[in-house]
Formats: structure tokens, C-alpha cells, sequence
């Protein structure tokens, strides 16, 4: 079995943020959704649970950090093409994103990103394997 990988992020509202990643394309699973959380599908193997910020809390005593003025991670999905990147980030800004920085081309790989409604940092990249430079020791 293939591992599995679920991405928890603290979210001010749970609607909100459901109708955001809706607009994205993504689905959620209603099996493990409900006024707390909701689990959305990114692929077989990836899944992002949006947690309400009380029930987030209940997993760590630390403090949650306000994602509009601090990173602790950025999130970085593959896309088929530089188009896909684009038509993703276009979405996201329709629908309320804020985008931090331009689009990047390094030529072999192509990145562009948006901050979420909870100011999430998400990342999309293309990259063409074959010209990927190699490591110099």
C-alpha cells in the first residue's frame, strides 16, 4: 500500500474555506466531515483535513500561527503544464486568493503560488524532468 500523506491546516471558517477549494476543483470526503473538519481529496495518496482553529488546538498545545504574517510550510503540488499552473493560481485569486509573488521559469521548472483565505501558502509547479541540471559535486 502506498503511503498516504494528510496535511491538517487550522481554518478561521470551515464553509468558507470548502467553498474556496470547491472553486479549485477539489472534493471532499463526507465520511470524515462534519461542522469540525472536512477531509479534501487532492489525489489517491493526498489529502488536506481543514480543521475549525478550536478543534485544530485539541491536537498540539503550541500556538497557532497566523498564516497572514507567518510561514511554517508551504504546500507544493504538481501540475501537467505551465498552463495548469496558471489556471490554477487564476482560480484561486478568483475566488479570493492573494498572490504573493510572480510566476517563476527556472526553464526546466516553472512555479507559481497563492496564499489561501487563512493565508496557507500553496504552491504549484510544473517541471520537465529532462531538463532538470544535474548535481554538481
Amino acid at each position: 500500500m502506498a503511503t498516504q500523506i494528510f496535511v491538517n491546516l487550522p481554518v478561521k471558517d470551515l464553509d468558507k474555506s470548502v467553498e474556496f477549494f470547491t472553486k479549485l476543483g477539489y472534493t471532499f470526503n463526507p465520511q470524515f466531515t462534519d461542522e469540525k473538519a472536512t477531509c479534501m481529496i487532492i489525489s489517491d495518496t493526498i489529502y488536506v483535513m481543514l480543521l475549525t482553529v478550536p478543534f485544530f488546538q485539541t491536537f498540539t498545545k503550541k500556538e497557532i500561527i497566523d498564516a497572514h504574517k507567518q510561514v511554517e510550510c508551504t504546500i507544493c503540488l504538481s501540475a501537467d503544464s505551465k498552463d495548469a499552473v496558471n489556471k490554477m493560481v487564476e482560480i484561486a485569486e478568483t475566488a479570493g486568493a492573494i498572490i504573493p509573488n510572480p510566476a517563476t521559469d527556472y526553464g526546466f521548472m516553472y512555479q507559481h503560488s497563492f496564499a489561501d483565505l487563512d493565508g496557507h501558502h500553496w504552491e504549484y509547479v510544473w517541471m520537465d524532468p529532462k531538463g532538470v541540471p544535474e548535481h554538481q559535486a
